[in-house]
């Protein structure tokens, strides 16, 4: 089995205590991914990095109406979790792999590196 990549640790050590401001940034960006359609939206991006998708195949994709879809995109913008491009009249969304590795390293950092509670192997590996 070849070895997992190692993630980020998020801008702390064993000996400070994570910033508050951002402790509540990555609670905003986990709270704007808590909703199941979000989530799904989320995931669909990832996997269609790095190209994103339009807005009409992410509708299709998760069927959700276009009113909603867009409530649950600008949340996800608004919170950096997605970027945004025009493209014609089109808009074309992406995942925001550098803040979800950011957010992936602030949890990795206490839970596997720190203190053991997760193996690492365990959630760095996909089913």
């Amino acid at each position: 089995m070849p070895k997992p990549a190692s993630l980020p640790v998020a801008k702390r050590t064993s000996s400070t205590r994570a910033n508050p401001g951002d402790v509540a940034r990555y609670a905003d960006m986990l709270s704007a991914m808590g909703t199941e359609p979000r989530l799904r939206i989320v995931r669909l991006l990832l996997a269609a990095h790095p190209d994103g998708m339009v807005v009409n195949e992410i509708g299709e994709e998760v069927e959700i109406p276009s009113s909603t879809l867009s409530h649950h995109l600008d949340k996800l913008k608004n919170e950096d979790l997605v970027a945004v491009q025009r493209e014609g009249t089109f808009l074309r969304y992406t995942a925001n792999t550098a803040a979800l590795e950011e957010l992936l390293g602030f949890l990795y950092a206490e839970c596997c590196t720190r203190n053991k509670a997760v193996e690492p192997q365990k959630i760095v590996c996909c089913k």
